[in-house]
């Protein structure tokens, strides 16, 4: 199965005032092409800093980053930029949409920045509001759609590019409990047609329905299990 991610002890420490706090100690690690992973960890386990470092939101102080072979620890801003575009699709506990633009246009920003013709990002993007069930609320802006309905525009806005991860950062952390299971139901059928999903939580029943569970503690992995009876 082919690689897309590896990390080999990466650190990332940071400066408050006089103090350098280690968010994240040699942490190592591989993911392959179609692996459904949970990333778990209590409030200051390292588990958003090793989101940011995955996502390219920031740049790990030592060790290597590997994305679909290529190392991308040390590129430079508008580098990560161009990977984050390309090769990253996020998913964000508040949706992150633009409040004036309908859902289409929401959905066609990324085809935007990769100099996509406007046809052909036009069809894509109803497209994707399609598969994730928002035919009927292309026009809509975020705030005439449910909390449910604005999450799954900003999944088909992740999956527009076609990225080879997908990273969802408490995806379910603003949704109803009904409305949260209807997301990671969206979520299997997503990991089901063949995507790289990496979803950070702290919610055990959201982990469940991955394949593989790694949890963190003070910077390092405390445990990475195959999960037996994912909840589909």
């Amino acid at each position: 199965m082919k690689e897309v991610i590896r990390l080999t002890d990466i650190v990332k420490n940071y400066k408050v005032g006089t103090q350098v706090v280690r968010a994240l100690r040699s942490v190592s690690l591989q993911i392959n092409a179609g692996e459904y992973v949970a990333i778990m960890g209590a409030s200051g386990s390292g588990k958003s800093t090793l989101m940011n470092v995955l996502g390219c939101l920031d740049t790990p102080t030592s060790g290597h980053y590997e994305l679909n072979g290529q190392d991308v620890s040390r590129l430079d801003d508008d580098e990560l930029a161009e990977i984050r575009n390309s090769e990253i699709g996020f998913i964000f506990q508040t949706f992150n949409l633009l409040q004036r633009n309908s859902a289409l246009e929401n959905v066609m920003l990324p085809l935007v920045y990769a100099g996509v013709r406007k046809d052909l990002r036009l069809r894509r993007a109803e497209q994707m509001l399609t598969d994730v069930g928002l035919a009927d609320r292309v026009g809509h802006k975020p705030n005439e759609l449910s909390g449910g309905q604005r999450q799954r525009v900003a999944v088909a806005r992740a999956l527009i590019n076609n990225p080879a991860i997908l990273l969802a950062d408490e995806p379910t952390g603003n949704l109803d409990s009904r409305t949260s299971e209807e997301m990671m139901q969206l979520f299997s059928s997503i990991h089901k047609q063949g995507n790289t999903l990496i979803v950070v939580t702290h919610e055990e029943d959201i982990a469940r329905h991955a394949h593989r569970i790694i949890r963190l503690k003070d910077g390092e992995i405390e445990s990475d299990i195959v999960n037996p009876n994912p909840k589909d």
